[in-house]
């Protein structure tokens, strides 16, 4: 009989708490490029998915306004690594005659102002900034260091018998 009387009373616990939040139905298809945020002033907000990707310090998946350009999506991103090459940023769009790929300078933009050099994002936009030259060498460099003390581990074994 207690368990009965447990089971009524939870059940009735958790229909009353279920009934008492909202249900917000989904504002967007899944599948679409675009997702409806809701108003912001007035204004209906669309928002895309963009990826960012290398040298930012937090890389990964922005869903960000449609109106976004690629500045403000690297300072969403933490802005740009010690290590980034900013002369040559890469966009790579998808349009219907195949993947194409935007070269921006932005080494450019911060010597001149220019703000005609900073395109504005669209869906599924993906921005790849690369490594300078200096962190290739340093990357290699510690893949030999690496190497070296695999091969001195193994000499000194060697030499043990």
């Amino acid at each position: 009989m207690r368990k009965i009387i447990f089971i009524l009373v939870f059940i009735l616990i958790t229909v009353t708490l279920l009934s008492q939040t909202d249900f917000v139905p989904q504002s967007y298809n899944p599948a679409s490029i675009y997702l409806y945020s809701g108003t912001l002033a007035g204004v209906e907000q669309l928002k895309i998915k963009t990826y960012i990707w290398g040298q930012v310090k937090k890389p990964g998946l922005y869903i960000v306004p449609d109106n976004t350009d690629l500045l403000t999506l690297i300072s969403s991103a933490g802005g740009p690594t010690e290590n980034a090459k900013l002369s040559k940023v890469r966009i790579i769009r998808s349009t219907p005659e195949g993947e194409k790929v935007i070269w921006v300078n932005l080494k450019k933009y911060i010597e001149t102002g220019d703000s005609n050099i900073i395109p504005v994002l669209q869906p599924g936009d993906t921005v790849v900034i690369s490594g300078s030259t200096y962190y290739a060498f340093t990357k290699a460099v510690d893949w030999l260091a690496q190497i070296a003390i695999i091969l001195s581990v193994y000499v000194a074994i060697s030499n043990i018998k």
